[in-house]
């Protein structure tokens, strides 16, 4: 699996990253748990296609989550769809649930 997804990443993943396997991306990511078929995530995707695409060198990594997902829980995901930012495989912030481009931009900037 190619765990630097470079730009916006449209499908999720339901291989199964592990803790070990995110902890070593270098540089920025965002990590996004949802599903496709989950209303929040279809709503979401529009306003995080938009906002990703502003940055094309940033690595996207799209992970099917739900019952029985590890990931999920060690992330301690409770609402799709989450986008995580990542620097060097740490959280540096989340957004639960984005509607807007904005939302999703405001994130984004923490990379600064």
């Amino acid at each position: 699996m190619n765990i630097h997804h470079q730009g916006f990443n449209p499908d999720y993943s339901e291989e199964a990253l592990t803790l070990e396997e995110i902890s070593q991306i270098q540089g920025d990511a965002i990590l996004e748990f949802g599903t496709p078929w989950w209303g929040h995530c279809r709503a979401a995707r529009a306003a995080v296609e938009e906002a990703i695409n502003e940055y094309p060198g940033l690595g996207h990594i799209k992970i099917y989550d739900g019952k029985g997902k590890r990931l999920g829980r060690a992330f301690k995901v409770k609402l799709w769809p989450t986008l995580i930012l990542l620097r060097d495989g740490n959280e540096v912030s989340r957004l639960v649930r984005p509607i807007e481009t904005d939302e999703v931009r405001q994130l984004l900037s923490k990379l600064g």
